[in-house]
């Protein structure tokens, strides 16, 4: 479990195919002393384990179900990526529950700047589009952001220049593929609000409205 708390820009040394997914070594810009073989890092969103460590380096194993359906599958050697080691209990929330669980891929297709701050505005897969609502949280590459705005078809938000010298925000582009994973509470609430399971397949009761009505 995760916070959405980037603690700091990794980058990606080599990664090497294999059978069933890819292994992948990362040098990371922040201390690993504390980081055992077995733990969890969020690397763009996504919580890999961490096989072998050395110095400031890491290796992780990524699954085939992973690189199917994250943006890990167009790394490559150099690539920048976001960090962030597992929540430890007692310590702050700073962000939102962040699991790592990656739900689609969206699609950078504005950035207009603020004052030194960036608005994003980033299109959402269709069947995303539901868990999307105003001041809502969502993970953007593993960053806990809030939605500005939403519709159907895309959402925004503001990134802080703080948390663009922290993260990959910094160097993102129009048309750059983003991990997005939404906020896990919602799919809670759909699933406990519709319990029908041939329903719940083909339509969602939860609106913006109802979350709103309910103090979401």
């Amino acid at each position: 479990m995760f916070t959405g708390i980037i603690e700091g820009v990794g980058s990606v040394r080599q990664i090497k195919l294999k059978e069933l997914g890819a292994e992948i070594e990362i040098g990371c810009d922040f201390d690993l002393e504390k980081t055992n073989v077995g733990d969890s890092i969020s690397v763009n969103g996504c919580c890999l384990t961490v096989t072998s460590r050395l110095g400031r380096c890491f290796w992780a194993d990524i699954s085939s179900e992973t690189l199917a359906v994250s943006t890990l599958r167009s790394l490559k050697k150099d690539s920048p990526v976001n960090l962030e080691r597992a929540l430890i209990f007692g310590s702050r929330l700073g962000g939102h529950i962040v699991q790592g669980h990656v739900d689609g891929i969206g699609k950078v297709i504005d950035i207009v700047g603020h004052s030194g701050s960036k608005e994003f505005t980033i299109e959402i897969p269709h069947n995303l589009s539901r868990y999307f609502v105003d001041k809502g949280s969502v993970a953007v590459d593993g960053v806990s952001l809030t939605v500005n705005r939403c519709d159907d078809k895309s959402f925004s938000v503001m990134v802080i220049p703080h948390t663009q010298l922290k993260s990959t925000f910094d160097v993102m582009s129009v048309g750059d593929s983003v991990n997005l994973e939404v906020d896990i509470i919602g799919k809670y609430v759909e699933k406990l609000a519709f319990l029908d399971s041939e329903q719940f397949k083909k339509k969602s009761a939860i609106t913006e409205e109802f979350l709103k009505k309910h103090g979401f």
